[in-house]
């Protein structure tokens, strides 16, 4: 689902030794002109995914979503025409405006069919198996819906949902559900969260070829192979958490801790380690755990928001606050800063040292949130609380 960000990043390297590398073919860009090609993208990205995740409820996730592959397959073609700077930044902004809401409309979508506490190992496995995501709109509506569902099997889908579980039947938009988004103590917590870890975490994956082709260790091709293995090691470690999560061994929030600090680690060795096999070794770890991370906190996010246009509005506007990482990202690793990169993974070690603060807080807030709601429940159903 991210093949065109993931193309352009890798086409950086592409014909490199021959000298005809798209920085060139573009009309030779400087490094600030490449960062400003891959950053471009997400700025449309971000100003239209809450709109767009909440305009899901109203055409339904079917038409929508065919909506959002038909635009996003047309500008998609259209950069095979590009031959210079300004075509190519374009192109690349108007593919991020008909990609909007993609992501986090999917992520609305799920919360109409499952509870949170069934989410970890759905929202890993779509993580993790993004080329298949595809095959989610199996699930092509609303469990009120479908045909596919006998009754009995809608009735228990709707029964495991929660009271304040997203719902076909509410309005799209409620102005009191909006005014309880943004006084809730969690709000702006989890926009911190997705920001600073967006930016020092995701940062490196925009530029992954070319900082692996300048560690030293191939050539050109065999950069674009080393790529793999850190998405390999995604997977293994999103469903290695997935599992313990959804069966209650680990928090998400330790598991968050976890990646965040192993991270940190990482960059911190990169700064002071030479031998490129060991900075290898590092830079794969550091990018399979920092794309771990919003997979394990995204249940706890959706868990969180109360009510259909809530859920709309948080999902989709805590994943556009993570679109910054795709606007300061590229520009934070750009090729001037290479081969050591040191100022970019001091930078991304600031950055994630605020998320882990970030984290703490907003973990402290939920837990306190949870404690009130348990203590309402016991006063509603009449039990005298101590």
């Amino acid at each position: 689902m991210r093949m065109n960000v993931n193309n352009i990043s890798n086409t950086a390297i592409l014909n490199k030794e021959e000298g005809t590398d798209i920085r060139k073919q573009l009309g030779n860009l400087s490094s600030s002109q490449w960062a400003w090609a891959l950053s471009i993208f997400w700025y449309p990205y971000m100003l239209f995914e809450p709109v767009a995740t909440l305009t899901l409820k109203r055409f339904s996730p079917n038409i929508w979503m065919s909506r959002i592959m038909f635009t996003w397959g047309i500008v998609s073609m259209c950069q095979a025409a590009t031959h210079n700077y300004s075509g190519i930044l374009a192109c690349c902004f108007f593919l991020g405006m008909a990609e909007a809401g993609f992501f986090p409309g999917v992520l609305y979508h799920l919360s109409f069919w499952y509870p949170a506490h069934r989410l970890p190992l759905r929202v890993a496995f779509l993580y993790a198996c993004g080329m298949f995501a595809g095959t989610l709109f199996i699930i092509e509506g609303y469990p009120q819906t479908v045909d596919f569902l006998s009754e009995d099997e809608c009735a228990a889908i709707l029964a495991d949902l929660p009271q304040q579980a997203p719902t076909m039947r509410a309005k799209t938009f409620d102005t009191d559900q909006v005014k309880s988004l943004f006084k809730s103590a969690t709000f702006f917590p989890f926009l911190m969260i997705w920001t600073t870890h967006g930016i020092g975490g995701w940062g490196i994956s925009f530029v992954l070829p070319t900082v692996i082709y300048e560690l030293g260790i191939s050539n050109t091709a065999v950069s674009q192979v080393l790529t793999v293995p850190p998405f390999a090691l995604v997977f293994l470690i999103l469903m290695s958490l997935a599992y313990f999560i959804h069966h209650g061994y680990l928090s998400h929030w330790v598991a968050g801790l976890g990646v965040e600090g192993i991270q940190i680690i990482c960059y911190i060795l990169l700064i002071n380690v030479k031998q490129p096999v060991a900075k290898y070794i590092f830079v794969m770890i550091a990018t399979a755990a920092s794309q771990s991370f919003f997979a394990i906190i995204w249940p706890e996010r959706i868990r969180v928001a109360k009510g259909t246009t809530t859920a709309g509005l948080a999902i989709g506007m805590t994943n556009a606050s993570g679109q910054l990482m795709g606007i300061v990202g590229p520009q934070i690793y750009q090729p001037k800063f290479g081969p050591t990169y040191r100022i970019s993974y001091a930078c991304s070690i600031a950055l994630l040292a605020m998320c882990l603060g970030a984290v703490l807080s907003t973990w402290h807030f939920v837990r306190k949130g949870d404690a009130k709601g348990m203590t309402m429940q016991e006063t509603e159903d009449g039990v005298l609380v101590a």
